[in-house]
């Protein structure tokens, strides 16, 4: 059994590149990057979707779930690290790093208590992957997808965590423990308007 893990299809707040809100829809590209992904998926024997509550992962694992039928779960351990008075500024308007270690934004959560909760996540999608006939996906956000990488999973020899995480890429970690990765970050299923399955990419 395998972990599927997804980040959410591009917003509206990605493509004007602003510090995103929690009801930030999917833009138009986002949409079909979702529809792809879901293809891609479609007879990989997905039983269960756990997803996180922000409006553009949602419409995201509703694509998934009208293709393979599989119901979905959400969870707000699943959401985006929150930059509270930020949201909704453009990033041109900031004048700093907001993801430098050492910042805190106003009204956020600092990058320890954003770790604390995604540790907490973890605990979760392991229960959840456990408790499931088949494979779970888990649609979540960039920020979530590096933390896990960075501190619970085992990459692939020769890679490193990536610094930034495509909209819709996709990573499939092997279940149970030790929790290796068999594909990273990947989005072939945009580079083809068919889709690439995961059998194509050598991954299954």
């Amino acid at each position: 059994m395998a972990i599927f893990l997804i980040r959410h299809g591009e917003t509206l707040g990605n493509a004007s590149r602003t510090v995103q809100r929690p009801d930030n829809p999917l833009s138009p590209r986002g949409v079909a990057q979702a529809e792809r992904l879901a293809r891609r998926l479609e007879y990989l024997g997905i039983a269960a979707i756990l997803s996180s509550d922000f409006a553009r992962a949602m419409t995201t694992a509703e694509h998934l779930r009208r293709v393979t039928g599989t119901p979905i779960s959400y969870d707000p351990l699943l959401q985006e690290r929150n930059f509270g008075d930020l949201r909704g500024t453009p990033y041109a308007e900031l004048g700093f790093d907001m993801f430098a270690v050492d910042y805190a934004p106003p009204g956020g959560e600092t990058w320890e208590v954003f770790h604390a909760r995604v540790d907490r996540a973890w605990a979760l999608v392991r229960e959840a992957a456990t408790a499931t006939g088949g494979h779970l996906a888990v649609v979540t956000h960039g920020l979530v997808c590096r933390s896990l990488a960075a501190r619970h999973l085992i990459l692939p020899e020769g890679q490193e965590v990536p610094v930034r995480w495509e909209n819709t890429s996709l990573t499939v970690v092997d279940h149970p423990a030790p929790w290796r990765v068999r594909l990273l970050n990947c989005i072939a299923h945009l580079d083809d308007p068919a889709t690439r399955t995961l059998s194509d990419s050598g991954a299954v």
